[in-house]
């Protein structure tokens, strides 16, 4: 495995662009500056966004199940992006009302 291998399948929030502040996972690399991000939703496997990594803040959590799937060169699909996008939402308000009480 290599450094790149470790980005596959990390949570970042879109900074720039009409996809401001929405929640992408990492699904491929395009080269030294760009990643190709998609959700199953805006962005579907299909037809993923070429984003500079510059224009994305990148998190410290990995959607496991989805780096596995393309780093085993399975079949990613729409379905599995939408509930690791989901589940990390709903971890992220769930964590923020924990906090509040």
């Amino acid at each position: 495995m290599n450094g790149l291998d470790a980005v596959i399948g990390r949570f970042v929030w879109s900074k720039a662009g009409r996809d401001k502040d929405r929640l992408f996972i990492i699904i491929d690399i395009a080269d030294d500056a760009h990643v190709l991000i998609a959700d199953g939703d805006l962005r579907p496997v299909s037809k993923p966004k070429k984003k500079k990594l510059k224009h994305l803040k990148v998190t410290q959590k990995i959607a496991e199940e989805i780096s596995q799937t393309v780093i085993n060169r399975k079949r990613l699909t729409d379905d599995d992006l939408r509930k690791a996008v989901q589940g990390y939402l709903m971890e992220l308000t769930d964590d923020s009302v924990s906090e509040e009480g």
